[in-house]
């Protein structure tokens, strides 16, 4: 049986967050629903609006020079956020995405990105899309295998396995990650329960994925961490709301910082969610 973690609570009162980013001890988060991107001190909870995204914010990450990315969903735009707070358009994604663009993980200045492939608040069938890389100047382009709802991503800790969690399919699969930034080799890295689907991740320094199974509530609602090859050792249930996404932080780097959402899909189609922020102690440290 899994082991059982119990979760604090940090904020409450937001619309549906996503992405959460710790930075410069601090942590950054998207709120889709009223359109912003906040930095909330990571000990009291207290935040503040730091960008307004009209077409609504989703994945985060942070260049070299201290400006940050941030993918706005409708419009299928990659801005980027200057330490004095301009912001430019980064990358025109919009002919690499089926549906809204979403969530995104920065490594070495190379963004990848993930988009819904269908109507998702539209009630439209799943279908398959690609995984999109954006390259450190703007570059756009397409990793390989047909992917369904590509969403959270994750380096592994060996610093060459590309981690991606994919929804609809129940699965984390896996690329290896190239010196230039390209993604080869796609396959499944973890299969997942049918009833797990897997939204945001983050990766602890053993090399264990914790995901949100998100688009559920009730007793499997939560998040989990599994190894390679799919063998599921902990689990942090939360059963009031979707759990979406998550990341390690704090000065330690071993406090889990848990984004869940209190919506249902009808809800989430019409802009309703009550956004909180908990953090749990596991007994690990993330790995980056």
């Amino acid at each position: 049986m899994p082991t059982d973690h119990k979760f604090n609570e940090l904020s409450s009162g937001h619309g549906f967050l996503e992405s959460p980013r710790y930075h410069d001890e601090r942590l950054y988060l998207s709120d889709f629903f009223n359109t912003r991107v906040i930095v909330m001190d990571a000990k009291d909870g207290s935040w503040e609006k730091i960008a307004d995204v009209p077409t609504s914010p989703s994945g985060l990450g942070f260049l070299a020079d201290g400006s940050m990315l941030i993918v706005s969903q409708h419009d299928h735009k990659l801005l980027r956020r200057a330490a004095d707070g301009t912001t430019t358009v980064h990358a025109d994604l919009a002919a690499f995405c089926g549906g809204d663009a979403n969530d995104m993980r920065v490594v070495d200045g190379h963004a990848y990105i993930g988009n819904f492939g269908f109507d998702l608040a539209g009630g439209a069938e799943p279908r398959p899309t690609n995984l999109i890389h954006v390259t450190p100047n703007g570059e756009v382009s397409t990793a390989p295998g047909d992917v369904l709802f590509p969403n959270g991503a994750e380096l592994h800790p060996d610093g060459k396995t590309f981690l991606l969690s994919e929804t609809f399919a129940h699965k984390i699969s896996a690329y290896d990650r190239q010196p230039d930034g390209t993604l080869i080799n796609y396959r499944t890295w973890a299969e997942l329960p049918e009833t797990h689907s897997p939204d945001g991740m983050t990766v602890d320094s053993d090399g264990g994925v914790w995901y949100g199974n998100a688009l559920t509530e009730g007793p499997e609602s939560g998040f989990y961490r599994v190894e390679e090859g799919g063998k599921i050792t902990d689990q942090i249930l939360v059963p009031d709301a979707w759990a979406v996404a998550a990341t390690f932080g704090g000065p330690d780097n071993d406090v889990l910082y848990l984004i869940t959402n209190a919506t249902t899909l009808p809800d989430f189609a019409e802009g309703k969610s009550a956004g909180y922020v908990r953090t749990a102690s596991v007994g690990r440290r993330g790995a980056n």
